[in-house]
């Protein structure tokens, strides 16, 4: 029944709120960019999952309509999105696609099997082809929200709803040889509906579903023998979806749902060692906001990515920025309306959504939120220079001829300026030392040009 609710409210047309403006001249003059080009799949999409590898390449697997929803992958080669080995390799239909990729850069996916009775399965790209991880549908019976992570050592670990456990959580490791339960399968007091594992930088298990009785939030973790509740279980005001769950740069977990309690707005909550506690207001996303993707900043603030029904259902990206939950960019920056978000960083700390683009025929696009002058990345040409990068305590802006100088400015990633520096040598050195790690951008206006460059701060 809650599924087919849900889908009434992505087709009911959604309440209008008035769209707040955006200012092209913004700090940064950032903009939403299309990475590669809008509705790059040949066919609809569904469930689709984004990932890095360790080189900084994207990827995205999907439930591809024009292979009889069977499973495809495709990676960003920095000019057009390429299939990654055969599209719909699976051998039947899937639902939830779960992408991650190991130290090694393979890259897995988890996805419920349709031909082997609605079992678990795991499959990798060897570099020439997908095998199976363990034995085909390595589960006990049928599974359904399966959630694939890695251990920072490199052990893929899957979560899911279990079906032979009375759809119950379960969560199992690949030792290099077989698929094994940790911990007792079907740990959950209860059935559980959308469930998404994390594995924080220590090697810690999490996994955040939805009480199936309920319908409230509850967040379990392996303490290396059992699956004990983190803080409360049902911790959540009300009912929730679309559950997302990440850490903070020090481990603290987060997690990110449609909030039914608050109009179906998006809301965050995070641990803070003892209860889970708001972050931000609750319902922050004023409108409904439908299929919630969270991650965590290089600058340490949660993003939350999601289709607005405030904006004609199209994609939204909102950041906590300390204080008060602020948009990234324009509201509703895709082409039409989107389904199936997802959000991950780029290695230069740019996020990018993935989603289902239904003004595109539901194809898929990846849209990143970069600068309109030279993107977030390193800068090919430029007049002045800026090392070392990452810094610790001093930085040194090294021009090319004293007749380029200008104004300086550091600028935090919300576009606050938090230095600001006369030029009029041709190397200058700023003491960064009292400053937050974290992302900043290092802007140089003169009569000439502005030219901005990234600054990571350690």
């Amino acid at each position: 029944m809650k599924k087919f609710i849900f889908i009434l409210l992505i087709l009911m047309p959604f309440i209008g709120f008035p769209q707040q403006p955006w200012s092209e001249s913004s700090p940064l003059n950032y903009a939403w960019k299309n990475v590669g080009s809008p509705g790059f799949s040949a066919w609809g999409v569904a469930y689709v999952s984004l990932a890095f590898n360790s080189t900084g390449q994207p990827y995205l697997s999907y439930s591809d309509e024009g292979y009889g929803n069977r499973a495809t992958v495709m990676k960003f080669d920095g000019t057009s999105w390429t299939n990654v080995g055969n599209a719909g390799f699976s051998a039947g239909q899937v639902d939830v696609t779960s992408l991650a990729i190991n130290p090694n850069g393979e890259p897995y996916v988890a996805f419920t099997d349709f031909t082997n009775y609605y079992k678990a399965i795991v499959m990798k790209f060897d570099g020439s082809s997908w095998v199976n991880v363990g034995v085909d549908g390595f589960s006990a019976g049928q599974v359904s929200y399966t959630s694939l992570a890695f251990s920072p050592s490199g052990q893929p670990y899957i979560a899911y709803e279990d079906f032979a456990n009375s759809e119950k959580a379960t969560v199992m490791k690949f030792d290099g040889i077989n698929w094994v339960n940790v911990g007792n399968a079907g740990f959950s007091a209860g059935q559980v509906l959308n469930t998404t594992l994390a594995i924080n930088t220590s090697g810690l298990l999490y996994v955040a579903y939805e009480d199936g009785a309920l319908g409230k939030a509850t967040v379990m973790k392996f303490d290396g023998t059992n699956w004990i509740a983190v803080g409360n279980t049902e911790f959540s005001a009300g009912e929730v979806s679309s559950i997302s769950l990440a850490f903070s740069l020090n481990n603290e977990p987060y997690i990110a749902y449609t909030d039914y309690g608050n109009f179906y707005a998006a809301t965050v909550m995070k641990f803070d060692g003892v209860n889970w506690v708001n972050v931000g207001n609750a319902g922050f996303s004023i409108s409904d906001a439908l299929y919630t993707s969270l991650a965590i900043g290089p600058d340490g603030f949660p993003y939350v990515a999601f289709t607005d029904g405030g904006h004609d259902a199209k994609s939204s990206l909102m950041k906590f920025d300390g204080t008060n939950w602020v948009n990234v960019g324009m509201r509703g920056f895709s082409i039409g309306q989107a389904s199936y978000t997802n959000i991950a960083f780029g290695p230069s700390g740019e996020p990018y959504v993935a989603f289902a683009d239904n003004g595109l025929d539901e194809s898929a696009s990846v849209m990143k939120y970069d600068s309109v002058y030279t993107g977030i990345g390193e800068i090919h040409t430029s007049t002045f220079s800026l090392y070392p990068n990452p810094a610790t305590d001093k930085i040194t802006i090294e021009t090319l001829s004293t007749h380029l100088k200008g104004q300086l400015s550091l600028i935090n990633p919300s576009g606050k300026e938090v230095l600001s520096y006369e030029v009029n040598k041709t190397k200058t050195q700023l003491d960064i030392s009292n400053l937050s790690a974290g992302v900043y951008f290092v802007r140089l206006t003169n009569d000439q040009k502005v030219e901005t460059v990234k600054l990571i701060k350690q």
